[in-house]
């Protein structure tokens, strides 16, 4: 069975391909990512402008297309905090419903946090033990906690990547005392979260999910020593922080000729790494290690699992 996922966030709309069956691991085929950065397009009431929405409609119809040349069987469509908190979110939802041909699911904070943390656990593997995970999307920071599939604690906060440059970091480049004046308000805005997973047990494995912290690893990490096939990076936090001035300080036609700043991470990288620094300060971790599964392959994996397959004949 040939499944898609669509994954309509703050920065990118996303189309993920997969083949998948009975006990197996879902095979990827196509992954197709159309840059958006929805935050450009916010007014100040919180509404999509128009031209957000249009150009929301246009990706819906790609995939729509790109969904039927692929021989998609389902498309699992979901939207995420963008959409979710816009003040005329239910006019664009209708309108990306018409343009995509079905109905579309969109995902609160906890439940973009409870699929992450699933699709990491089955990546990572029981051996894991306790996992604390990270995920920083354009809109919001997903924080999640657990020893099972299912996290026992899971938070959103809005200090999304996109979100804290615009209101933060509109400058290119920011600077120091603007970076200094985000890290403060991703602080404060963490604390009461911080107190809450602290309060649980330690542990064993902390993850980072999400482009932006891929991107971050590549540029201040390192591979995860004695692994070979797909690449797994750790991210200490102090290699991290030391690279948050230097950020500030290059424009971001700069930034993206680093080591893993792709093009469409440039604007919001230095945001990104200062509320992912701030939130690894507050919660006493060192270093995480990142995993190539996040919100996509959470949704895809639950969705397998509802389905009855029927038991081979022995």
């Amino acid at each position: 069975m040939r499944l898609g996922v669509l994954d309509i966030g703050s920065n990118t709309v996303h189309l993920l391909v997969a083949d998948v069956r009975p006990g197996g691991r879902p095979l990827a085929t196509t992954s197709r990512r159309t840059v958006l950065r929805l935050m450009r397009f916010l007014a100040p009431d919180g509404a999509i402008r128009e031209e957000g929405i249009r150009a929301l409609e246009d990706a819906a119809a790609a995939v729509r297309e790109m969904a039927r040349a692929e021989r998609v069987d389902e498309l699992l469509a979901t939207a995420t905090s963008a959409v979710r908190e816009a003040t005329n979110g239910p006019e664009v939802i209708a309108r990306i419903e018409t343009a995509l041909g079905q109905p579309l699911q969109v995902l609160g904070g906890e439940a973009e946090a409870r699929y992450t943390f699933l699709a990491v656990r089955r990546w990572f593997g029981w051996a894991a033990g306790q996992i604390l995970l990270f995920d920083i999307g354009g809109g919001s920071l997903e924080i999640a906690a657990g020893a099972d599939e299912l996290p026992e604690v899971a938070a959103s906060v809005p200090l999304g990547a996109g979100r804290m440059t615009v209101q933060f970091l509109p400058d290119d480049p920011p600077g120091e005392d603007a970076v200094e004046v985000l890290r403060a308000h991703a602080r404060d805005a963490l604390a009461p979260e911080a107190d809450r997973f602290l309060g649980g047990p330690r542990p064993d494995h902390v993850v980072g999910s999400s482009k932006a912290i891929r991107s971050l690893a590549k540029l201040a990490g390192y591979p995860v020593p004695g692994w070979s096939g797909i690449e797994r990076m750790v991210l200490p936090r102090a290699a991290l922080g030391s690279w948050i001035p230097r950020l500030a300080r290059i424009p971001a036609s700069a930034r993206q000729e680093l080591p893993g700043i792709t093009p469409d991470r440039t604007f919001q990288i230095v945001a990104g790494a200062v509320v992912l620094h701030t939130a690894m300060t507050l919660m006493r971790v060192d270093e995480l290690e990142v995993s190539p599964w996040a919100l996509r392959e959470g949704v895809l994996l639950r969705y397998i699992e509802s389905l009855s397959w029927s038991a081979p004949s022995i």
